[in-house]
């Protein structure tokens, strides 16, 4: 990173708070030497940390602002945007909307989240409704997924309009560090329950008719659940339901096939001697599929840069959400979405 970069920490959102979202945003500060921090929360529960940790980063670079108010977890969006102006989640939107913080990450309420950036940063135009998105490990690398929660119901327009920003983001972020840069135009697939055209409902059939005809746009056609992760599509299409409903079964599956390798190999010391043995060179493996290093998922078509971390993010993970971040202030992506719909290809 060459660009300097300020971003705002909501120090105070997500199941741990600022015992895990501040250590986290400090580790980022010693590897990327042009970031600069905002941690928005409750001083009297940031300042001893920042105590905690002072001879190890530096001090210019961080500063706090403070928040008396906190989003909690089970808070009503309603609720969260009428009610609490002056939480850390509130203040954080504000910076970005400000100008005094190129993005907010956040382990917060996600639906507190959403209503608070769309009220606040308005969507970009063109754009109905943000879509949330984040990359998914495969076979072939990684892809991309949205909508993934922000929008349960949505319009053949609307996913659309997910397919275009999912195609403009993937471009904007194909240079990522550790990521292999695609060849050509992302491959756009719209998740169905079925390849055939005639399966589908009636939404996700005009929806498909709309991506066929888009010339911007390299619509590889219907794509199904069991072929996205080798390789089928760069960037997987579908709404906030199916896609939420799909990432955490994701999660789920990773989660008890992790669960059921260490059982099986507890229940012997012949397994457990070729663990060890083995670990050196599973390790590449576990560092592609480990939850902690795909944190982070972008709400898109904002006129802002807004990440949501997971709420149970450790502190590896939520420096992964920050990073996410970094990369895409230094891309500019609201900028290069924004000039896709005002002069589409």
């Amino acid at each position: 990173m060459t660009q300097k970069v300020v971003l705002a920490i909501d120090a105070m959102g997500g199941d741990y708070g600022p015992t895990i979202t501040v250590p986290a945003a400090l580790d980022c500060l010693s590897t990327q030497s042009e970031l600069s921090l905002i941690l928005v929360g409750q001083p009297e529960h940031i300042q001893p940390l920042l105590l905690a940790y002072r001879p190890v980063y530096d001090q210019t670079r961080v500063r706090i602002e403070a928040a008396p108010d906190v989003v909690g977890m089970d808070d009503k969006p309603s609720i969260a945007l009428r009610n609490k102006k002056q939480s850390s989640m509130r203040i954080g939107v504000d910076l970005v909307k400000q100008g005094d913080a190129s993005a907010l990450i956040s382990a917060g309420n996600t639906g507190a989240l959403m209503a608070i950036s769309r009220f606040v940063l308005k969507t970009l135009p063109g754009i109905d409704r943000p879509a949330i998105i984040t990359s998914i490990p495969s076979l072939a690398g990684h892809f991309y997924m949205l909508d993934l929660g922000a929008n349960v119901d949505c319009t053949a327009e609307q996913l659309h309009q997910f397919a275009v920003m999912g195609a403009v983001f993937v471009k904007c972020m194909q240079s990522t560090v550790g990521q292999a840069p695609l060849v050509g135009q992302p491959r756009v697939g719209l998740l169905n329950i079925g390849e055939e055209e005639i399966k589908g409902n009636d939404r996700v059939k005009q929806a498909h008719v709309l991506l066929g005809t888009d010339i911007s746009l390299n619509y590889v056609g219907y794509v199904e659940a069991d072929t996205i992760f080798f390789g089928s599509a760069d960037v997987v299409v579908c709404d906030g339901f199916v896609g939420n409903v799909a990432l955490k079964s994701m999660e789920g599956v990773a989660k008890l096939i992790a669960q059921t390798v260490k059982q099986t190999i507890k229940s012997s010391w012949y397994l457990s001697i070729l663990a060890m043995l083995s670990k050196p060179g599973l390790q590449p493996i576990k560092q592609k599929l480990d939850p902690k290093h795909h944190n982070g998922a972008s709400m898109l078509g904002l006129k802002g840069t807004v990440v949501k971390s997971h709420g149970g993010a450790d502190r590896e993970a939520f420096a992964h959400a920050i990073r996410w971040a970094a990369d895409q202030v230094v891309r500019d992506v609201p900028t290069r979405l924004l000039q896709h719909f005002e002069c589409p290809a």
